[in-house]
């Protein structure tokens, strides 16, 4: 996996106000945390922040660059963002320090690539799960994985354990889950038509017959 590099500085942690003003004068607030170290407070330039890092898809190495010397040159795991619920713009990360020489469990994204032959005829692919997690040097962290699903029937399944996974990646998991299928397509049951008159069909006359004598 290629490692990105972004400018980051240490800053006081104050509260919440702090943060929307680092927000306001264009900077994004973080905190970088690992089994080996003391949590420490980020501040990174917003407009680098959102072009190299925020759209990406899965999980990615960072090398942080910084003048302060406990941080320049430390390699962290993009662990987490958090998101403005109207914009859509990062205000929060989350960096976890990582040693290039363990392994670590992370959540690699899944692509279903090809047209599946159960679609053609006329099934619908229905993913289960999106992402699966595994465990990997950081440096082996996947990007994500394609699933190819050409020749997936109506009915049929990729299962986790028909994964092929690089060299050196392991799945995580604890049954053989699907990840994905063809399902038959959904047929609409027809409203029940009103009941119609018969054609030509007349409607019975009706009759009073008068009362016999002594009846009244």
């Amino acid at each position: 996996m290629e490692t990105l590099e972004i400018s980051a500085d240490a800053r006081e942690k104050k509260n919440k106000r702090d943060a929307k003003r680092l927000l306001r004068n264009g900077k994004i607030p973080g905190i970088l945390y690992g089994p080996k170290m003391q949590p420490v407070a980020l501040e990174f330039n917003k407009r680098e922040f959102s072009s190299r890092i925020a759209g990406l898809e899965g999980s990615h190495l960072v090398r942080l660059k910084s003048a302060t010397a406990t941080l320049a040159d430390k390699v962290a795991l993009v662990k987490d963002m958090q998101y403005h619920p109207i914009s859509g713009d990062v205000i929060h990360a989350d960096l976890y320090e990582v040693d290039l020489t363990a392994k670590i469990a992370v959540h690699m994204p899944l692509h279903f690539v090809g047209k599946a032959a159960g679609v053609v005829r006329g099934g619908i692919l229905q993913p289960i799960i999106r992402e699966i997690e595994v465990e990997c040097l950081p440096l082996d962290i996947p990007a994500y994985f394609d699933v190819d699903v050409s020749e997936l029937d109506i009915g049929d399944s990729v299962h986790i354990e028909d994964l092929r996974m690089p060299e050196g990646v392991t799945a995580i998991y604890e049954s053989n889950l699907a990840l994905v299928s063809v399902v038959p397509p959904t047929v609409e049951e027809a409203p029940a038509a009103a009941a119609a008159p018969v054609e030509g069909a007349e409607a019975a006359p009706v009759t009073t017959e008068p009362p016999k004598e002594g009846e009244s």
